[in-house]
This record gives C-alpha cells, structure tokens and sequence, in this order.
C-alpha cells in the first residue's frame, strides 16, 4: 500500500485526492493546503485523511511514500525538490517548473535518490490519445505531414502563466507521445491584450527534422471552446474532437499521391484518394485513474512512468522556446535535439 500526500486543494488537488483514494493499491494519508477552508472540505469528504496547512509536515511523515504537487507552477521547483529530498516519490503537475534548468534539477534528483517522478500530462492517458498513438505506431497513416491543432476558450485567465504554458502544454506533450520527436526549431506570434496579465493569445509552429510540421492555436480569448486536432499523413488522417461525447477520434483513408513519372509530365501531379471513416472504439476509463495507476505501480514495482520527468523537461523546454519567440515577435529559436537530461 501506497500512502499518498497531496500539497495544494485548489482547482485540481480534489481531483488527484478522489482518484488516489479509490486506487486499490493506495490511500491518501495527508492534505495541505494554506486555506483552512479548504481543508474542511477534505475532512468532510474523506473523514480518515489528515490535514494540515503546513506542507512540511508532510515531508516529515515517515508513513507518506510520495507526494502529489497540485500547487501554481511558481512554486513545484521548491516543494518538489523538498518531496525528493526527504526521500519522496514525486507526482508534479504540468507543467513541472518555470525553466527547463529547474526541470533538468529535478530530474536529476529523483535519478540520484532513485525516486519516481511522474509529470501529471494527462493527456496521454486518455483513451483517444493512446488510440491515436497505436494507430501511428502501426503506420497506418504513412508518412506524417503535418499535426494542427487548436485549443481556445473564454477564460479561464491565469495569473503566474501565460497561455501557452496554460494550453499549448497539452499539444506539446501529446506530440512528444504519439511521435517521439523533438522540435529542432519554434517559432511563435502572441498578445497581450490586458497590460500586468500574461499573453492570452498564441499561435506556436515546430518543425521537425522528420519533415514534420505541428501548428498549435491557444487562446482564451475565443467565443467558444473548442479542443481539435488534425493530424495528416501520406495514407490516412485523423480528426481527434475532445468536446465530442462519442466518436472523438475519426480516421480517415484519405490522402493525395504524387507522380514524377515523365510520361506523365502534361498530367496532374497530384492526386486524390477518398476512402472510409472509421471511428474507432476507445478506452472509457479515466485518464486521471489510469496515470494514477501508473504511478503507484511504478513506485511499486521500479519503473519509470510514461510522463516521465524526462518527458517533462522536453515540454518546459518546447515552452521556453516559443514563449522566447513570441517575445521576439515570431523569431524562429532553435532547440538541440535530444531534448533529454
């Protein structure tokens, strides 16, 4: 058994504490959090948790095996370094640190103690995401074009972080999932609209050595909420629509073909293909459970997790890169290519 303590009960800390509480292999032991108010609601939720506003006590606990950081980003360098230095497994949300220097320290840490270290990028523990992954493992789609997506919203506007770091986040660790590539360069153009608030608008482009390019819309400045993406390839494409209640992910088998044949010179080069949709059945269980699962069968059983620290380095790196070309108004940055500590 598992023993768990959570830091932070805000927005998501009631959602790690349901789903670890209901994992067979552990229990949440403590929850800290600063406002009382809070807590009370902890205590009447689950009556057998303990609660504190003082963090260390955590740490402190040598009943608690690892520790959930559900806290702004500002703030998981410093409480996840103390969970790896008291000897505490790590589970960090996203993104797990302002710069990829603090990311690459942590990473660091948890290796040298021989610590887990789980980012919590969701994402890629749903069921469309991994559906999607197995089908381009497969090679079902050919060649990799192109990756497009588009994520807005009105609201909900973030003080500590900009909207890349609130939103393109998620792309940046699905495109890490599905391709196992890094970006060799970023380029992106954003605003701000509202003087002392963070970009709320930005449109991020990677392009990769494979010949891959990934287009990333973010905003929360939009009518209405919207969580798509395009995915094209030389001989299927997938449409993946978060917002649908069934049929999120579509693969389509279209796609154009090119000839060089000099025979055919005085034809059209380019050629159509339209075939079948095929809206493949997906896994139902929640992402949250599932990650949580990992985590605790990795600290139980060794292993490294999927939204490995590793993975999340890559992501702070990818939001460092195009947050410096936003500020540079669209200069193109250049990332080295291993992206790895």
């Amino acid at each position: 058994m598992i023993n768990i303590g959570v830091i932070g009960y805000g927005y998501w800390g009631p959602n790690l504490v349901r789903n670890f509480a209901e994992l067979p292999d552990a229990r949440v032991r403590a929850v800290a959090d600063l406002d009382p108010k809070k807590l009370e609601l902890v205590e009447r939720r689950f009556p057998g948790v303990i609660t504190t506003t003082d963090f260390q006590a955590l740490l402190r606990d040598p009943e608690i095996d690892a520790i959930a950081v559900a806290t702004p980003v500002n703030t998981h360098f410093e409480l996840g370094m103390a969970a790896l230095k008291a000897g505490k497994h790590l589970w960090l949300e996203k993104p797990m640190a302002e710069t990829s220097l603090q990311a690459r320290m942590l990473v660091d840490e948890a290796q040298k103690r021989g610590l887990v270290l789980l980012v919590d990028h969701t994402f890629i523990y749903t069921g469309a995401v991994r559906k999607m992954a197995e089908v381009i493992a497969a090679g079902e789609l050919g060649e990799t074009y192109y990756y497009d997506s588009t994520r807005v919203n009105l609201g909900l506007f973030q003080r500590d972080v900009n909207v890349i770091s609130d939103l393109a986040v998620h792309d940046f660790s699905i495109l890490d999932f599905l391709f196992g590539e890094h970006p060799v360069a970023v380029s992106a153009g954003g605003i701000n609209h509202f003087p002392g608030t963070p970009e709320n608008l930005a449109y991020i482009t990677l392009f990769y050595d494979s010949g891959m390019i990934a287009h990333v819309n973010v905003s929360w400045l939009a009518p209405v909420k919207v969580r798509q993406i395009l995915i094209g390839g030389s001989n299927k494409m997938i449409t993946y629509d978060d917002l649908e209640p069934s049929e999120k992910v579509k693969i389509y088998d279209k796609g154009v073909s090119f000839t060089d044949d000099p025979a055919k010179i005085h034809e059209m080069r380019v050629g159509y293909r339209t075939g079948d949709m095929w809206a493949p059945k997906l896994d139902s269980s929640e992402a949250l459970r599932v990650e949580g699962q990992e985590f605790v069968d990795c600290i139980l059983n060794k292993k490294t997790p999927i939204a490995d620290g590793r993975l999340g380095l890559r992501v702070v790196e990818i939001i460092e890169a195009a947050t410096s070309s936003m500020r540079g108004r669209g200069e193109t940055v250049h990332l080295h290519r291993k992206g790895a500590a």
